[in-house]
């Protein structure tokens, strides 16, 4: 079966063309981010639409037949955005991203005015999910808020746009803080200490049940042989988790992206708020999730080779001859944290830097403050119940096999670099497309394994006792006073 999985990231966006799951073609657009204020990150809904009609354009220019013959598209996407469209359908302001933060006080705000809100979502407020953004608007823009018809997550518009109807499903849904996770429906309550109504939602779908159809005029602009299918897809996350076949109680993935996760496949709504551990529902019905999120991951080394002039292949060259125990740290930082901290005031930076520190040991504390704050959740996923025996990788940092090897050391646990990396979220999106095309769930295989990485037990020992002086780094970053 032949089908379309789009991948709408933070800084591009990626189109797939699949037969199964062997690849045709692909084409991707860059994105760009707007911080027009310290801690802010926005982007404007136009520019994605945007970049899916050239990479379909691209994709009906150079495999016509091919693309002709999808019957069915999937989509994954950056979470927690919020979009916003008037009676009109006219979107009413830049969407406020995920890795914006300036809705923390709000965060507070929210859990005073619904004190059950951990118990039904799961989830302690954050600043980067989608409700605290809304009581920001409704705080400063209060004549857009009153003008707000619909709120759609960026996948969602997406949606809306292709195929003319406003539907979610639920692992998007679930970082919104507005869903009933364990129930898999949205809450009347949590809408209401936002101010909102029921009306105000998409409809929710589960991520491998259809959720509309290509409309006519796309669908001429093609060439499609007939409407693709829309399914319902799945948030980022959970769409890189079908993609590596971690739909089953037990399965576990790193993603080394621009944010990082830990994540583990639960067969219960697991939650544990209280560690900022994410317990959210699958992208496939009766399947949950744990996470551990980090803000900044593969994004801090991207921002140290913006910074030095250099390139991040040739920075990772030359800290495999940065000496082991350099006393020179980093917190990874830069965005404000989510697992174990849910600060997003705090702000990273290097600690322990002297007159004979080189950018080697500076490029090993990237990685290794990384792969740190990956063990804060790795430990926070363990106080919730969840131990790990391994993990498979993905994401663009998941391509390195110097990271690789020194997070399996930090994480004590084998790691493993798999086949199709780097379709990663589009891959997850098409096998999705399948399901809702009457294919079943065992669509979602695990890929390939090409490399193993073990924990080499010196090393293990070595970080687990670096790691512990490392966490020293956040109080003290806290009590800095924040960026302006």
């Amino acid at each position: 079966m032949i089908c379309l999985g789009v991948d709408l990231g933070t800084s591009g966006l990626k189109v797939a063309l699949l037969d199964g799951d062997d690849l045709i073609a692909t084409a991707s657009r860059p994105l760009r981010v707007l911080r027009p204020h310290v801690g802010w990150s926005e982007q404007d809904p136009e520019d994605w639409w945007n970049a899916l009609v050239a990479c379909l354009d691209e994709l009906q220019a150079s495999e016509p037949a091919a693309l002709a013959a999808t019957a069915a598209l999937g989509l994954s996407g950056q979470m927690h955005g919020a979009t916003l469209l008037d009676a009109r359908g006219q979107v009413l302001r830049p969407c406020i991203l995920w890795n914006d933060g300036r809705s923390q006080a709000q965060c507070a705000e929210l859990e005073a005015r619904w004190p059950a809100l951990r118990t039904v979502t799961g989830n302690p407020a954050m600043a980067g999910f989608t409700a605290p953004k809304l009581l920001w608007v409704r705080e400063h823009e209060p004549e857009l808020f009153e003008r707000t018809a619909l709120v759609l997550l960026p996948k969602a518009y997406l949606r809306w746009r292709l195929t003319g109807e406003a539907i979610e499903e639920m692992s998007d849904a679930s970082g919104t803080l507005w869903l009933d996770v364990g129930a898999r429906r949205w809450s009347a309550d949590a809408l209401a200490a936002c101010g909102m109504a029921m009306n105000q939602m998409p409809r929710l779908v589960e991520g491998s049940a259809p959720a509309g159809e290509v409309r006519g005029e796309w669908v001429r602009r093609w060439g499609f042989a007939r409407p693709p299918l829309v399914a319902g897809g799945a948030g980022d996350n959970a769409a890189g988790a079908v993609a590596v076949g971690a739909v089953h109680a037990g399965d576990a993935f790193v993603s080394l992206g621009t944010s990082g996760v830990l994540w583990a496949t639960t067969a219960r709504f697991a939650p544990n708020p209280d560690h900022a551990v994410h317990a959210f529902c699958h992208a496939l019905p009766d399947t949950w999730h744990q996470m551990g999120v980090l803000l900044a991951a593969a994004s801090s080394l991207t921002w140290w080779a913006q910074v030095t002039g250099h390139d991040e292949p040739a920075l990772l060259a030359e800290a495999e001859s940065a000496p082991p125990s350099a006393p020179c740290w980093f917190a990874p930082y830069l965005n404000g944290e989510r697992t174990p901290h849910n600060d997003a005031t705090v702000r990273g930076g290097f600690a322990g830097v002297d007159a004979g520190t080189t950018r080697a040991d500076m490029t090993r504390a990237v990685l290794e403050g990384v792969g740190y704050a990956l063990r804060d959740a790795r430990d926070s996923l363990a106080a919730a119940g969840t131990k790990l025996a391994e993990a498979d990788l993905i994401g663009g940092g998941a391509r390195s096999a110097l990271w690789a090897q020194w997070l399996a050391d930090i994480l004590n646990l084998p790691l493993h670099q798999v086949a199709h990396s780097e379709l990663g979220c589009a891959l997850g999106a098409a096998r999705l497309a399948r399901m809702a095309a009457g294919e079943g769930l065992g669509v979602a295989r695990k890929p390939q394994r090409l490399r193993s990485f073990e924990p080499r037990p010196a090393e293990a020992e070595r970080h687990g006792a670096r790691h512990a002086q490392w966490r020293s780094l956040y109080p003290a970053l806290k009590a800095l006073p924040p960026a302006r």
